[in-house]
């Protein structure tokens, strides 16, 4: 059937990577994080207390990759460097239906970020959805409602733009966005930069 050996390992290697990229990987990595959990437990009983200290540390490494998708962060830190190839490189390495729930809004909330500079309809679409599916931190709901309210002010909505605002104002009570929340204030002020933004 294969003329060559290494014909038949690539073809095994191309399909566990697709089978890897289709099964939900919390099923491996919760059992495994119980198991860890359980085999520290057991060197500490046991009187081996530096290994025990060791597994409790690969333990909660192995909890942090298991509640927060290490692709989703460096999508997120990308963005925020304005690294907006990297942060779509590393997004589009991640399967939303692979996150939890509240992970899913971070998901759809960088989605929307990046989707802001070509399609203004599939970003605000994106950033609704961010917010139906939650996001913990209220900073984090004011910069979703920051990002529709410069939507709104690119389809020539300055009604909607200014009450997203406000909402974000009052989201944003440790002041993170306080700074971008005068640059629209003051693009609303502006029609001309209204027109560019919605060009």
């Amino acid at each position: 059937m294969f003329s060559n050996p290494s014909d038949a390992i690539n073809l095994c290697y191309k399909l566990a990577a697709k089978l890897l990229r289709l099964m939900d990987t919390r099923f491996i990595k919760i059992p495994l994080a119980l198991a860890s959990l359980v085999y520290s437990i057991f060197l500490f009983t046991e009187g081996y207390i530096g290994s025990g200290i060791g597994m409790v540390i690969v333990t909660a490494f192995i909890v942090l990759v298991t509640m927060q998708s290490m692709r989703l962060l460096m999508a997120f830190v990308s963005l925020r460097q304005q690294k907006m190839d990297d942060a779509r490189k590393w997004l589009g390495r991640v399967n939303p239906n692979h996150l939890w729930p509240r992970r899913k809004g971070y998901w759809y909330f960088l989605s929307g970020s990046l989707a802001m500079e070509q399609n203004m309809n599939q970003a605000e679409q994106l950033l609704r959805q961010a917010l139906e599916m939650g996001l913990k931190q209220d900073h984090d709901k004011a910069a979703v409602k920051l990002n529709l309210a410069v939507v709104a002010s690119a389809k020539r909505k300055p009604k909607l733009a200014k009450a997203l605002l406000v909402e974000c104002k009052r989201l944003d009570a440790k002041g993170v966005l306080k700074k971008d929340i005068k640059q629209v204030e003051a693009a609303l002020r502006n029609p001309q930069t209204m027109k560019m933004r919605g060009r």
